[in-house]
């Protein structure tokens, strides 16, 4: 049996007797803000804790059987640790010590492709095929390459303009079946149409000649054709003018004449006899005829 010294010198009776020498001190906590620290040990030390919170949740955001709260409560931390990483990081720059911004690791996940979203807000894990983030990622393909002019007129012969579509004995035959049936389809269309005008002016003509036997008292005598006329008027031209000798009046010396009696019978209506013989003689007097 081992001696109570050899006991005590064991691995796990040091570590119990610092677990038991530490109970009775307050334990140091991580300051709120990194810019309260002043001493760059401590900074890394600090700094250090965060890397191992951030690599115990990100193992655990790997379980997508969390539940979609869960999940996304666990990247919302990790994310705010990967923040105060940051500020950490810029405490221990401006205290001296290096820069891990640049000489840090990518950060990657577990496929060790680098994280979506480097420069901000990122996901992990099962975070990933949560619904709303997978299409962030899915990415579109590519565009075809488009082709040079070289390219296209590569392909381009005389059989793409149709110079020697005929040459193959094929369309040919085609092209006169259709000929001789759109020619018969016209010929008959024209055939009905003739017939139906022809039927028409049947009609129209049975139709004149019965109106034509009915006695029309207003009937008019046709009117003669040119022909018609210029030997009327040559026959008229030939005839002896006659000269009539009796005075015929004039148009304006008819409408004077209409005009004086429409005045005299308004004079008569409306004007007493004294007042006419009265202006006979001022008429007379001044010489004015009407």
């Amino acid at each position: 049996m081992a001696r109570n010294a050899e006991k005590a010198m064991t691995t796990l009776a040091r570590w119990r007797a610092a677990q038991v020498s530490d109970t009775g001190k307050e334990r140091e906590r991580r300051p709120y803000l990194a810019s309260e620290c002043l001493d760059l040990p401590k900074a890394e030390k600090w700094r250090m804790q965060i890397i191992r919170e951030t690599a115990k949740k990100v193992a655990q955001i790997q379980n997508a059987g969390l539940g979609e709260f869960r999940i996304r409560d666990l990247n919302d931390e990790i994310n705010k640790l990967l923040r105060e990483k940051g500020h950490w990081e810029t405490q221990i720059r401006e205290l001296g010590g290096p820069d891990y911004a640049k000489v840090g690791p990518r950060m990657l996940d577990h496929e060790g492709k680098e994280v979506p979203g480097n420069r901000g807000y990122k996901y992990f894990g099962a975070a990933k095929d949560l619904p709303g983030v997978r299409e962030l990622f899915e990415q579109e393909p590519p565009p075809p390459p488009r082709k040079t002019r070289a390219e296209l007129m590569k392909d381009i012969d005389a059989d793409y303009y149709g110079y020697r579509d005929d040459d193959d004995g094929i369309l040919t035959p085609l092209e006169q079946n259709e000929e001789r049936r759109a020619i018969a389809n016209a010929v008959a269309d024209w055939k009905a149409k003739k017939e139906a005008s022809l039927h028409a002016v049947g009609e129209d003509l049975g139709q004149a000649q019965e109106e034509e036997e009915e006695e029309n008292i207003y009937a008019v005598p046709p009117e003669m054709d040119s022909d018609e006329d210029e030997k009327q008027t040559s026959e008229e031209a030939q005839q002896p003018k006659f000269i009539a000798h009796v005075p015929v009046p004039s148009q304006r010396e008819v409408e004077e004449a209409l005009l004086r009696r429409k005045k005299q019978e308004l004079l008569e209506k409306y004007a007493s006899e004294n007042l006419i013989n009265q202006s006979e003689e001022v008429k007379d007097l001044l010489g004015v005829h009407t």
